[in-house]
């Protein structure tokens, strides 16, 4: 079957924030049809650029320990092995999520066969290939990515965050 050369492969965070924008303008036009002068856009917090390290500072499936956006938000920076979902690097298999666990903040640790990151409190797990998507246990989303960039030296920077990370109030503020 031929399929059509005009369709957009949305990912599911890419469709959801979609969602969202769709649900921002109907709430903020109402039911009269006119659209409401309260209604504030949303914005994303602008977390920092931090160099996190340098492509020759990881070694395949061992997680380097980091934090981002500041030192009281533990992560890990790792070099996965295969093309990852937000990855970058030349092999775009390097990623970097948050090590709290975003169902009540347990410190997540790494499982190099099944590339995941797995929290020992209540046994949920994030397939870190899946741009941290949640496979199994008791949390309610997915965990947090950090927004990676390469330079052409290599250096890793981090910059931004996809998900709420544990114990922040908001990761979108209000302008």
């Amino acid at each position: 079957m031929k399929s059509c050369s005009r369709l957009v492969d949305l990912g599911r965070r890419q469709f959801l924030r979609g969602g969202g924008a769709a649900a921002v303008a109907t709430v903020a036009i109402g039911a009269t049809g006119v659209p409401a002068m309260a209604a504030a856009p949303l914005a994303r917090v602008a977390y920092p650029t931090n160099r996190l390290a340098n492509v020759k500072d990881l070694k395949l499936n061992e997680p380097l320990d980091i934090t981002y956006p500041d030192d009281s938000s533990p992560g890990v920076l790792i070099k996965l092995g295969s093309s990852a979902e937000s990855g970058v690097g030349p092999d775009g298999d390097i990623v970097a999520f948050s090590t709290l666990c975003p169902h009540k903040g347990f410190s997540l640790h790494f499982v190099a066969d099944d590339k995941t990151l797995d929290c020992p409190g209540h046994y949920s797990r994030f397939d870190c290939e899946k741009g941290g998507f949640q496979i199994w246990g008791q949390a309610t989303q997915n965990l947090p990515q950090f927004q990676l960039r390469v330079d052409d030296k290599g250096d890793i920077y981090a910059e931004g965050v996809d998900e709420l990370i544990y114990g922040r109030l908001s990761n979108v503020l209000t302008a």
